[in-house]
C-alpha cells in the first residue's frame, strides 16, 4: 500500500539513501532540508523525489512544512526524523550557541516534526515514526557532549512516545547508526577514521543503504509489532 513518507535531512547522505528506499517501496516521499539548495535540486532531478525546504530547528516551520506536504501530497503516514548537525568540541571550548543549535535541531527536531504529524496519524489509526540516533548516544564520544546529549535524548523519546502511540496504531523506533560512509564521516582526518575503522568488528564502516534497509521495516506492516526499540546497526562496534 502506497503510504505518504516525510525524510527530514532527506536529500543527502543517510536521508538521502532512506528516501530513495521508501520511494523503491512504493511510497510517496517528501524529503526535507535545511539549506542546501543545489544539493536539493540535484537530488529531485536525480530521484524525482519532492524536496521542502524548512528549517526543523523552529516549531512553527515544522507545522508550516508538514501542512505544506500534506497540501501537495496527501496526509503522512511515516515520519523519520533523521535531520542532524554537529558542532564538535570539549566542554571547555565549547559555546553555548554550538550546544543549542546541535540540541535544537538534532533532538528539538523530533519534538517538533513528531508534533506535526501525530494528531492526524492517531486520527487515521495508523503512523510510523522512525528517529535516526546514533552509537555516540549509546556510547558517548569525546568531543561531542552536545551531539551525544541529543542522541541519547532521541532514544528516550522514542520510548515515551511509543508507550503514548501505541494503542492509536502508531509506532515509535528508534536507530542508531555506527560509522557510516558519509561525507560527514569522509571529513574525519585519515589518521582519525583508520583507528575508528580498527574498532569495528566487521571490518568497515556501514552504507547508508543498510540504514535504509533498517527503516524500511520498521515502517513497513511487517513492523507493526515492534514499538518503543532501538536497532543498533553498527557493525558490532558497541553492543549492549
Amino acid at each position: 500500500m502506497a503510504r505518504v513518507a516525510i525524510v527530514t535531512g532527506g536529500t543527502r547522505g543517510i536521508g538521502k539513501a532512506i528516501s530513495i528506499g521508501l520511494r523503491d517501496a512504493g511510497n510517496q516521499v517528501a524529503a526535507n532540508y535545511g539549506g542546501n539548495d543545489e544539493a536539493a535540486a540535484k537530488f529531485t532531478e536525480e530521484t524525482g523525489i519532492a524536496a521542502f525546504k524548512w528549517d526543523v530547528s523552529n516549531h512553527e516551520a515544522c507545522l508550516a512544512g508538514v501542512a505544506t506536504v500534506q497540501e501537495q501530497i496527501g496526509p503522512v503516514d511515516i515520519l523519520v526524523n533523521n535531520a542532524g548537525i554537529t558542532r564538535d568540541g570539549t566542554l571547555m571550548k565549547m559555546s553555548h550557541e554550538d550546544w543549542q543549535a546541535v540540541i535544537d535541531t538534532n533532538l528539538g527536531s523530533c519534538f517538533n516534526m513528531s508534533k506535526a504529524v501525530f494528531a492526524g496519524m492517531r486520527d487515521r489509526n495508523f503512523g510510523r515514526i522512525v528517529n535516526i540516533g546514533s552509537i555516540n548516544g549509546q556510547a558517548g564520544q569525546y568531543g561531542q557532549v552536545n551531539y551525544a546529549a541529543a542522541k541519547s535524548g532521541i532514544h528516550g523519546f522514542t520510548k515515551a512516545l511509543a508507550q503514548e502511540g501505541a494503542r492509536f496504531g502508531i509506532t515509535v523506533n528508534a536507530i542508531a547508526p555506527g560509522y557510516i560512509d558519509t561525507d560527514m564521516v569522509a571529513a574525519v582526518p585519515p589518521n582519525v577514521l583508520e583507528k575508528i575503522v580498527a574498532r569495528i568488528p566487521i571490518g568497515r564502516l556501514g552504507h547508508a543503504e543498510e540504514i535504509a534497509r533498517g527503516v524500511l521495516f520498521l515502517t513497513g506492516d511487517d513492523g507493526g509489532f515492534v514499538t518503543g526499540s532501538t536497532m543498533s546497526i553498527n557493525g558490532g562496534q558497541h553492543m549492549y
